[in-house]
């Protein structure tokens, strides 16, 4: 099948390729909009001319291509703030610290040690009509009720930017925000809700009630509390009750995909629904009912998980499937997937960076383009070795399709994820069946006690079976460095050898080793960016962390001996990022060298040498001491506070360097200190 030839691909790509182009040049011109609304009028222009002509000029092909991509852009640009003209940024009091918001609850997040997390739907700000949404954060109190969906409050706070990360190759919470379309957050008690109402209902609220409906009445099923949280997790999409010994399983043994509903459970679903309903096809217009009862079966399950963003994406997907199928187009699956990823990024193209959604797609299309090829080279015609190899080749297209991405957003590979998912997916089918069954049973009150049991039992084999596989750890490979250039090298390189397979033509060999030495060459020059040398002083609280980094070795230097932070914040995604293998540890001395630059650490016991070249001086936990007459003695060029100290102590250190003319550098505020160089001397 050349799926290369279809439009809707072509067109799929060039609204990617603008959506990209919009997000990393971040502008806020409206150049693109012009552009956009000449494209569009000389594209009309040239379709009057070209439909009188036999063959069209590629001059309405280019124009074509070209709105295509400039529509990317234009669409990524109507939902940035700054052109939204009722966006609640635009009707912030200036001179105020506090206005007043009134907003609907949307989304109900994962709780933290402190706050209750929530996406808020801003309805007014100070009394005007405002849209957007904001994150909204509320201290914990134990005698208070959590907000669920809907509920509609009148807060008095003021507006903080979502905090980006202090420590270098840590996860941007801030930018995964701003993928949701959420770019401030609110911080707030719960006396301070001035009102709080039950909103009108919306979809999604009434899903969540249908979700927790569904919930209770399995809680008041014998399915035990471990069993339970899976089973919220694979059927009802609701991870928060896993514990995280549970969760840290499913990871290393591969088999962490199958904790968030989305394509693959959407797809079981939907193979599910055409094995039962396949009799109907004998029937007149049956054809045509099948796939409608499929879609509304499918609607029906996203809409008992909750409606969650991956999961309408994914039933999204498979609509188009089914549709496709009613009218007989199913040879062009590819062209199916194509068109769904576009009407989906048309409906809000932020979606294109999220993880669930490159992973969905990409295991998609591989699964769609291999399997075929697979089949060709072998298909057995006895049933229990065609089911057998099905799940197999499956497994092995979705892995080749999902592992650059995976390395480089999880830098892990679970090696035996072959055998996981071998015994993984048939039984997943079996869950998903017998999970919806009892689902049913529950809600008409009429689950009897040994079907729970019996379903019980089957999560708690599941668990058995990933908790044994997680303790292989001989086959879990960690760690992994693996940036972005190589994993879209590393597509490239996979595309051009199955290109070589199915078409068998020399030039794809060519391209293939091209592609292939580019990719050796980004690991060289990776490895050569990564060797060079720096100091870093670590933005941490409670605590004193100074690295020293020597080409792919990490020394590491703590005040407090009694923890060992290889695998922890903020070292281990440092460490990954700079694709460091040796590392050890050692006590904090007082004074530490780098590129004859002599650094004075002075802790809470405030003694200093008197004469000593000091170029440096680390403030750590609050030192008692003079900071002017310190500062007359060394003669320092530079006077950095790591994140243990005082507030109040900051203040006054801060204010007597601005007296003295001299750099402050805090590391709660600024992020972590990186010495690479001589920018600061």
């Amino acid at each position: 099948m050349k799926f290369v030839n279809f439009a809707v691909v072509k067109f799929s790509f060039l609204l990617t390729l603008g959506i990209l182009v919009a997000y990393f040049s971040q502008t806020t011109s409206n150049l693109w909009f012009y552009v956009f609304g000449i494209a569009i009028i000389l594209l009309f222009v040239s379709w009057l001319i070209a439909r009188k002509q036999l063959f069209q000029d590629v001059y309405f092909g280019l124009l074509t291509y070209l709105c295509f991509f400039l529509l990317g852009v234009v669409s990524y640009q109507i939902r940035l703030p700054e052109f939204q003209k009722t966006h609640y940024s635009q009707s912030i009091t200036p001179n105020s610290e506090d206005n007043f918001f009134q907003l609907k609850i949307k989304e109900v997040l994962k709780t933290d040690n402190y706050n209750r997390k929530y996406i808020a739907e801003v309805i007014a700000v100070n009394q005007l009509d405002s849209k957007g949404e904001l994150l909204l954060n509320i201290k914990k109190d134990s005698l208070k009720s959590s907000l669920t969906i809907d509920d509609v409050v009148l807060v008095s706070s003021h507006l903080t930017p979502i905090n980006s990360p202090l420590n270098p190759h840590q996860f941007n919470y801030a930018k995964y925000m701003k993928n949701l379309g959420v770019n401030h957050q609110l911080r707030i008690s719960n006396n301070e809700i001035l009102s709080k109402i039950n909103g009108k209902s919306t979809l999604r609220g009434t899903a969540e009630k249908a979700r927790n409906l569904v919930i209770n009445k399995l809680k008041e099923s014998p399915i035990t509390p471990d069993e339970l949280s899976i089973i919220q997790a694979l059927i009802l999409g609701q991870r928060k009750d896993i514990s995280k010994e549970m969760y840290h399983d499913y990871a290393a043994a591969g088999a962490i995909h199958i904790l968030a509903v989305s394509g693959l459970h959407v797809g079981i679903v939907f193979f599910i629904l055409q094995f039962l309903l396949s009799p109907l096809k004998y029937f007149r217009k049956g054809k045509i009912v099948i796939p409608i009862i499929i879609v509304i079966c499918l609607w029906g399950f996203a809409f008992i998980t909750g409606l969650t963003p991956s999961v309408v994406r994914a039933v999204t997907m498979f609509s188009f499937f089914a549709f496709a199928k009613m009218i007989n187009r199913e040879t062009n699956s590819i062209n199916t997937m194509f068109l769904s990823y576009f009407v989906l990024l048309l409906i809000n193209p932020m979606w294109l960076f999220h993880v669930g959604f490159q992973l969905s797609y990409l295991a998609v299309f591989f699964i769609l383009w291999i399997v075929p090829m697979f089949n060709k080279l072998y298909y057995p015609t006895n049933f229990f070795l065609k089911r057998i190899w099905g799940v197999i080749i499956v497994t092995i297209a979705a892995q080749i399709g999902i592992i650059p991405l995976s390395l480089y957003y999880f830098h892990q590979f679970p090696g035996l994820f072959f055998l996981t998912n071998i015994v993984i997916l048939p039984f997943l089918g079996i869950v998903l069946g017998f999970g919806i069954f009892v689902i049913i049973l529950a809600l008409l009150n009429f689950l009897p006690d040994w079907i729970a049991i019996a379903f019980n039992y089957i999560i708690k084999g599941l668990n058995w079976f990933v908790n044994w596989i997680a303790h292989q750890d001989s086959f879990l490979i960690e760690d992994i460095h693996f940036t972005s250039e190589k994993a879209i090298f590393s597509y490239v390189f996979i595309i051009l050898t199955l290109l070589i397979w199915k078409n068998k033509k020399p030039k794809y060999i060519l391209y293939s080793l091209t592609c292939l030495a580019i990719l050796m060459g980004v690991f060289v020059f990776d490895k050569i960016v990564n060797s060079k040398n720096e100091l870093i002083v670590f933005q941490k609280s409670r605590q004193t962390l100074i690295g020293y980094k020597h080409g792919n070795e990490l020394q590491l230097f703590r005040s407090d001996t009694t923890q060992f932070f290889k695998k922890k914040y903020p070292i281990n995604g440092y460490r990954i990022a700079n694709g460091i293998n040796n590392y050890s540890e050692k006590k904090l001395p007082k004074i530490v060298t780098y590129n004859d630059r002599n650094i004075l650490i002075l802790d809470s016991l405030g003694v200093y040498p008197k004469n000593y070249e000091i170029d440096v001086v680390l403030l750590s936990l609050s030192p008692k001491v003079n900071l002017e007459r310190l500062i007359d003695s060394l003669q320092p060029k530079l006077i950095i506070a790591d994140g243990n100290n005082y507030t109040s102590y900051i203040k006054r250190w801060k204010k007597t360097c601005e007296e003295k003319m001299l750099t402050f550098y805090y590391t709660g505020k600024d992020g972590a200190f990186v010495l690479n160089s001589n920018k600061y001397f």
